[in-house]
This record gives C-alpha cells, structure tokens and sequence, in this order.
C-alpha cells in the first residue's frame, strides 16, 4: 500500500533532488535483483525527494511488464519508510492500465507515465490516454512530456481538472513558452520536474520557471555532487552552478552526445567507474566504448573527494 496519498506524494517529489536508479543486469542481461536492492539501499541513504524505479535511466523501454513489476517491488521492499518509490507506465493504454495495477499490486507510492509506445497521437487523444490512467489507479501521476507525447498547456490546464489523482508535469522538451503558459495557469496544482537528458544543464533557469526539482542520472554514480549542485540551484548560487557544469557536467555531455542512447549507457559506466557496478545496458542501447568509459573516469577523478 502507498505511503503517501497523491497530494503528500507532489509535494514530497517537489521539495528535493529525485534520481532514476539504473536496473542491474548480469553478463546474460538477466536481472540482478540482489544488487539492484543494494543499490537502492544505498541512494536512498542520501536525502532524495523520490526514486523513480525502472524509469527511462532504468532502462524501462527493455523490460519486459513482469521484469517491471519485480524491478518495482524490489525497490519498494528494500527503500527505506518515507523515500517515495515511483514505478513506470507505458505503451498503449491498455498495457498502461496493467502497469498501473501492476505499480499499486508492487506498493509503489506513484506512477509516471511514459509517452504511448510509437505513434503520433492528437491533443484529444493525449488526454483520454491520461484519463484512462489516472481513472484506474489510486496513486498519484506524473505526465511525461516528451517525444510523441507533447502536451499543450490547454490539454495540461484540462487533465489537471479532470484528473484529481495528477500531481505532476515532467517535462522532456525544453519549450520554454509551454512551461511558462503552463506554470501560470496551474501554479502550485501540480509539482513540476525538469527531464531533459542531464538534466543539471538546464536546472537553473529552469528553477525561475517553476521548476523546483529535476531527475538526476548523475546521481546514480556522484551523489554528492549531484546533491552539492542541486543545493547551489536552489539557493541560486550562480558562479558555483556555472563551475561545476564546467568542470564536470558539460564535459560529460560531451560523451553522452556521441551516440544516440548514450544518455543511459553512461550512467552504468559511471557506476563502474565509481566501483558499483550495474552491468551492461540491453539492446538496442550500446555500452560506451573502453576510450570512453577512461575519458568518464578521468573526469571522475578530478572532481573534489567532498563532491564525488
């Protein structure tokens, strides 16, 4: 059973650095659920708002709706009281509506919900997709908005009256004008993510938009530098956001730009690089190649030991 209802969930996710734990896999690419849970141990000893379990970083799109539900179950059992587990919803809206049974079955606390597997669909249809989700959980929902599945601030402005159980708008575009017409419309209704890949480059001035919070894939190999540059975005501190993107951040893009799919797969190298290790990615994503894997780990060992 959640722990928190969907109203104490959106302001919880709102209030601190939320991260999307990598899914470990063996050699065979089978899931290692034992040192999955020992992951999430660890991340959730630091202070998070919410662990987005087999998100986008969790490499979702590969699992299976079984491997999903144990993945989220494993998170659920092994985070400790008070850290939100949020479990992810997809594809079509039938299988979306599983996911979502499948999320309350595992005693996730949230859902996000992920675009609709491959086509293109209209504002209308956007909106039903949604509706037909929140309708069938109890939990609170986070909208995604990215790809395929783009909303307009009108067919934001409309989930938000239908839909009591909406509590956020993850945004994975980067349309400043959208943010901005949607923020002044709902203001504090919803809880508002930032989402695009690495999502530290945009933090700042993201944060004047609204935008209190925002999905860490670094933190899955530095939180404590992730949660150092979370502390100066909130506090606006501007020359120390700009010199740890410097050092570190914009050089790590660098790699993750090299190769589409690349926003993940350096994750897990970051883990190894780090010495916790997840496995490698499944098809279709590639591992970065051994040159690259010692360019990320060199950018590691540069980082002050307070921060890394």
């Amino acid at each position: 059973m959640a722990s928190f209802t969907p109203a104490e969930l959106g302001r919880r996710i709102g209030s601190g650095l939320l991260s999307f734990p990598v899914t470990h896999f063996r050699d065979d690419l089978s899931f290692d659920e034992d040192a999955y849970r020992a992951n999430i141990v660890r991340l959730a000893g630091y202070d998070v708002g919410g662990l987005f379990a087999a998100g986008g970083t969790g490499e979702f799109f590969s699992l299976t709706p079984a491997e999903v539900e144990r993945v989220v179950t494993a998170a659920v059992r092994s985070a400790p009281d008070g850290t939100p587990i949020l479990a992810p919803v997809g594809y079509g809206t039938a299988t979306a509506v599983e996911l979502a049974a499948a999320a309350e079955r595992a005693g996730a606390d949230g859902i996000l919900l992920f675009p609709p597997y491959l086509t293109e669909a209209s504002q209308e249809g956007l909106a039903r997709h949604v509706e037909a989700v929140c309708r069938a959980t109890s939990l609170g929902v986070v909208i995604y908005s990215r790809a395929n599945a783009v909303y307009s601030a009108d067919t934001v402005a409309r989930l938000a009256d239908t839909c009591p159980n909406l509590i956020g708008y993850k945004d994975g575009v980067g349309d400043i004008d959208t943010m901005t017409r949607v923020h002044a419309r709902l203001g504090e209704r919803l809880t508002y993510i930032g989402g695009l890949p690495t999502a530290e480059t945009y933090a700042l001035p993201y944060l004047q938009l609204g935008v209190t919070t925002y999905s860490s894939a670094i933190f899955n190999f530095l939180p404590g530098f992730a949660l150092t540059f979370y502390a100066a975005v909130r506090e606006r501190r501007q020359a120390d956001v700009t010199r740890m993107l410097s050092d570190f951040v914009l050089p790590y893009t660098e790699i993750r730009n090299r190769r589409a799919g690349y926003a993940v797969s350096i994750v897990k190298a970051g883990m190894t690089a780090t010495g916790h290790g997840a496995g490698p990615v499944r098809p279709p994503l590639t591992d970065l190649t051994p040159q690259e894997c010692d360019e990320l780990s060199a950018l590691i060992a540069k980082l002050p030991a307070t921060t890394a």
